[in-house]
């Protein structure tokens, strides 16, 4: 088919002409069927159609609700309107990826009808979820969103499964969260709890001191002091009496009353610490927020995205071109051969 001209490397294409004319009629008859196949193969019957919907959402920046709102000490400073970065993606897209989200979507639009998949195969749920998993994709863009994409013959069931899959990101992070949470809540109200009940019994011990006459240890002993004195110089029997006996209470009492301030002053103190915490612990426990910002929701397609038919005609229609002049040239150099060996 090709032959060079005086030796020289020279390509010489007048021998293709010839060839592709001499084997016109094959090759127009095998384009002909290779269209008209393609065509026929690419279509409905034979492939299902698919529709494509997509989610791109950004992740937020924060998850604490009460470290940016309340507390006043936090190292957090993000912003609570803030996109998150790259770590906050990847943690996004492990969520989207997780069985917790995967479940949720068959079991709401029981994908295991849908997908023509009986339920007595004994692989099921394999073939279930490898089908979930050429249908429903995740992947990270350049700006740091994440992007949900599904196919599906139903366009309005892709679209419906996409914002889905964003919704359900909420519910699970939050539920996660919230599971966490609840927990450290406990912990912090059982603490915060017992404290306050410590302050109210010394509050109590320090009110039956008082009822007793034990208000300040100091203040009274030195008052008492000066009125025993004065007592004393008046010769008043009775009143020197009565003043012992009001410093002999505060002698034995008084060192409680004062172990008891030093214990509700410094308790009081950590009671007011430690009710910050309860309040952080409370909002993080039963207050939710939004986990992503919505760029762009799912709507129903109005075209196919698969099969993409005009490229599986051409890519056909090429093919089988270029296999039948493969086939042709073996036929042609075979039977040169096979005359040589005659002669």
């Amino acid at each position: 088919m090709i032959k060079y001209l005086n030796g020289n490397k020279e390509f010489d294409n007048s021998n293709l002409i010839i060839f592709f004319y001499k084997w016109r009629k094959l090759l127009i008859f095998v384009t002909l069927l290779a269209l008209i196949a393609s065509i026929i193969f690419s279509s409905p019957w034979f492939i299902t159609p698919k529709y494509k919907s997509s989610v791109i959402m950004f992740p937020v920046a924060t998850n604490s609700v009460s470290k940016v709102l309340i507390s006043q000490n936090s190292p957090i400073k993000a912003d609570i309107l803030g996109f998150g970065e790259e770590e906050q993606a990847e943690q996004l897209l492990q969520i989207l990826n997780s069985n917790l989200i995967r479940d949720k979507i068959i079991a709401k639009y029981n994908l295991l009808d849908h997908y023509g998949i009986s339920p007595d195969s004994r692989y099921k749920n394999t073939k279930l979820f490898k089908e979930y998993e050429n249908n429903v994709k995740f992947r990270r863009t350049e700006y740091l969103a994440v992007k949900i994409t599904v196919f599906d013959k139903d366009p309005q069931m892709a679209a419906d499964i996409a914002n889905d899959i964003a919704a359900f990101v909420d519910v699970v992070k939050n539920q996660m969260q919230r599971d966490r949470a609840q927990m450290a809540f406990k912990i912090v109200e059982e603490e915060y709890n017992g404290l306050l009940a410590d302050v109210q019994s010394i509050v109590d011990s320090m009110g039956v001191l008082g009822m007793m006459g034990v208000n300040d240890y100091e203040r009274q002993s030195e008052v008492f002091n000066q009125q025993l004195a004065i007592a004393i110089r008046n010769n008043d029997k009775s009143g020197v009496r009565e003043l012992e006996k009001k410093l002999k209470l505060i002698g034995q009492y008084g060192g409680t009353l004062l172990s008891l301030k030093n214990a509700l002053e410094f308790k009081t103190e950590q009671l007011t610490l430690l009710k910050a915490k309860y309040r952080e612990a409370k909002v993080d426990a039963e207050q939710e927020l939004p986990q992503k910002f919505i760029v762009n929701s799912a709507y129903k397609a109005e075209r196919k995205s698969y099969p993409i038919r005009s490229v599986i005609v051409i890519v056909s229609v090429f093919s089988a071109i270029f296999l039948t002049i493969l086939v042709i040239l073996f036929f042609e150099n075979f039977s040169k051969i096979d005359l040589k060996k005659n002669e």
